[in-house]
């Protein structure tokens, strides 16, 4: 079940109630009318995000595990997973032609028979998506024409998260191989290696600083067999330019499966896979510090 909580004080607003499997993504448009999600259903829903009400349904041939809106909220795109025969999809929904979502018929289609599509983020204006896979490959697909513009793999083991910074320029990305990377949006470039003992689920840009924020953990089906002492659950902080570590935030139980700043930059929330959601509110002197500095 899709949820919308009020970060001010944590009361819950409302659901999303649909999916019968597991959600692997959710997305918000730009002014927030409307919310995209994807789950192990076979299914990705739209829905109106203030009254909880379903606008759109359109179902796969498997799990749906990325999905997002274009910066203009016209355009979706989602893909699915390789699985029980099915190979990996990207599908390209425009939601201004009402016909497409009716007859399940996205206007492209790009197959990844390579490796499956693990993470996927909007390019800036909308002009192409970036893709991490299974084999820790990062990919940019056009969204006009759907060919492959760029293709480099600096990760060796499977992308887990990819999020953009605030003005779109740059990405970093979350890896089982223990550690975040850094990406020119454009060009792929790679610029930051961010580096720890365990594997990164999710990492995300401050809006306001030149900090990141990782979150990880060993895999789950681990961590029964070590002491909660030894899982290091916590939030790790680096700065963006010299990419050292200055912070931890402990709280979690389980693995961190994914961070996200607020837009605002005073606070940064974290859920974990002991099923809670934490957010954090930084320090006046956090501030400070950064401004002096």
């Amino acid at each position: 079940i899709v949820n919308v909580w009020y970060s001010v004080n944590g009361e819950r607003l409302g659901t999303y109630n649909g999916h019968t499997g597991a959600v692997w993504c959710v997305d918000a448009d730009w002014d927030t009318r409307h919310v995209l999600t994807g789950s192990a259903d076979n299914s990705c829903r739209l829905w109106d995000c203030e009254t909880g009400k379903q606008l759109a349904l359109v179902k796969t041939s498997s799990a749906v595990r990325t999905c997002g809106f274009d910066f203009g909220g016209n355009i979706i795109m989602f893909s699915t997973d390789k699985q029980m025969g099915y190979q990996c999809f990207v599908s390209f929904f425009d939601l201004r032609d009402p016909s497409q979502i009716e007859n399940n018929e996205p206007y492209m289609k790009i197959p990844c028979s390579d490796s499956k599509i693990t993470s996927a983020v909007w390019g800036p204006l909308g002009e192409f998506i970036i893709a991490g896979h299974e084999s820790g490959e990062l990919n940019q697909f056009s969204a006009k024409s759907g060919e492959q513009l760029s293709n480099i793999k600096e990760h060796t083991k499977q992308i887990n998260d990819i999020q953009t910074s605030r003005d779109m320029t740059m990405f970093i990305t979350a890896s089982k191989d223990n550690t975040a990377k850094l990406f020119d949006c454009t060009t792929l470039e790679h610029l930051k290696t961010f580096r720890t003992e365990r594997p990164v689920n999710s990492a995300a840009l401050s809006p306001i600083f030149d900090h990141v924020v990782l979150g990880g953990g060993q895999e789950a089906m681990d961590v029964t067999t070590t002491s909660t002492r030894i899982g290091k659950f916590e939030a790790r902080f680096f700065h963006l330019a010299f990419e050292e570590e200055f912070g931890r935030v402990k709280g979690h139980f389980g693995p961190i499966n994914s961070v996200a700043f607020h837009p605002d930059g005073k606070s940064y929330s974290s859920g974990g896979e002991d099923g809670y959601v934490r957010i954090h509110y930084f320090d006046p002197q956090y501030f400070e510090f950064e401004f002096e500095a």
